[in-house]
């Protein structure tokens, strides 16, 4: 079975590589705009799109980086436009209330699709599973840890929490992870960008928090982390760590210039997690999980879909060879689908 048209282009996994990031300082960086010359006066090569929360410029800025380096010219000739997203713009509920994943592109698609930029920077975490016609997933640079991480200035893990204790994420998933470990805990709406989250954790309007590592990394903040959860024990969101470069089909000068710097195992590691997530039709309403880790031409997938209560869960694992990761994304799929039944998935998907 071949992957949907609009299925985005996917990628692999770069073992925990924090030190493939670049960790970049956001103050004193001009955010350029399409059409303007850079400051030594040379035309400007390629415009990115992002959303502008700290986190989202560094991953911008890693971007330009890694472009201006593959191709021998200065930074400045790549710009960055911020362009706010419905995302953005709401934070008094849970994405899975508010609309799902397509909140954090929607925006920045449409400015692609017009010409305004030539490439979206996304958390592939973020991404919805299908994209428009005219643009595609052109390249993900090498993966971050993908690994939650568990933050709190009360206990040292999740399993230290006494009952009762507030935990705050924005995440379904996070959330039917917590009470499938921790039926005994609360978990309540936290909404923000990392400093926000951490922010208010320190104000004491919950007990614990978690986030992704990668987001952490890339800021600078690993220490922030009271404990990294293990793939095995929470398996992390479709995506996670991996920054993906959304581009038009068409765009010939661009995809060639991306491709210089996009990572093969990303690609093939996604190939399968995103596989898995088209076919159960995966969104922030969905709490789904799924992991492929690569070892030489080996690949290791596993999935999971809990219900946002924690109380039901099927999971799976398959192994197999690189160049069948679509196929064995599609099969987890399909024998969670099977076993879960359509009951399971009318509990979150509304329908």
């Amino acid at each position: 079975m071949s992957i949907p048209a609009g299925l985005l282009r996917s990628s692999a996994n770069r073992r925990f590589a924090s030190k493939s990031s670049i960790c970049v300082a956001l103050r004193g960086h001009r955010v350029q705009s399409s059409g303007e010359r850079s400051r030594a006066g040379a035309d400007i090569l390629a415009t990115i799109g992002t959303r502008g929360s700290p986190l989202a410029l560094a991953q911008a800025h890693e971007v330009r980086a890694r472009l201006a380096r593959a191709h021998g010219v200065d930074a400045e000739r790549i710009a960055i436009r911020v362009i706010r997203t419905s995302g953005d713009a709401i934070q008094d509920r849970a994405l899975s209330e508010a609309g799902g994943k397509g909140l954090f592109t929607k925006e920045i698609e449409e400015s692609l699709l017009a010409g305004g930029i030539d490439l979206a920077v996304h958390s592939s975490k973020d991404v919805p599973t299908f994209l428009p016609d005219a643009t595609w997933l052109s390249a993900f640079l090498p993966r971050e840890d993908p690994r939650d991480a568990f933050i709190s200035r009360k206990a040292a893990s999740l399993q230290d929490l006494p009952p009762g204790a507030v935990v705050g994420t924005a995440s379904l998933r996070r959330q039917a992870m917590v009470l499938r470990l921790r039926p005994d805990l609360r978990v309540q709406v936290m909404r923000g960008n990392v400093a926000t989250r951490l922010r208010k954790l320190d104000d004491g309007e919950a007990d614990a928090t978690l986030l992704a590592m990668a987001g952490l990394n890339r800021l600078g903040l690993a220490g922030e982390a009271t404990r990294i959860l293990g793939v095995d024990e929470f398996l992390p969101a479709v995506g996670q760590g991996a920054i993906a470069i959304e581009s038009r089909r068409d765009d010939d000068r661009i995809n060639a210039l991306v491709k210089a710097i996009g990572d093969a195992e990303t690609e093939v590691a996604l190939t399968a997690e995103r596989s898995f997530l088209a076919l159960l039709d995966g969104s922030c309403r969905t709490p789904i999980g799924g992991h492929c880790r690569i070892e030489g031409e080996r690949i290791h997938f596993s999935g999971l879909i809990v219900s946002p209560d924690g109380r039901e869960e099927y999971a799976t694992t398959r192994e197999g060879a690189r160049s069948e990761a679509a196929a064995l994304g599609l099969d987890a799929a399909r024998e969670l689908r099977d076993r879960a039944g359509e009951r399971f998935f009318t509990l979150f998907s509304g329908s």
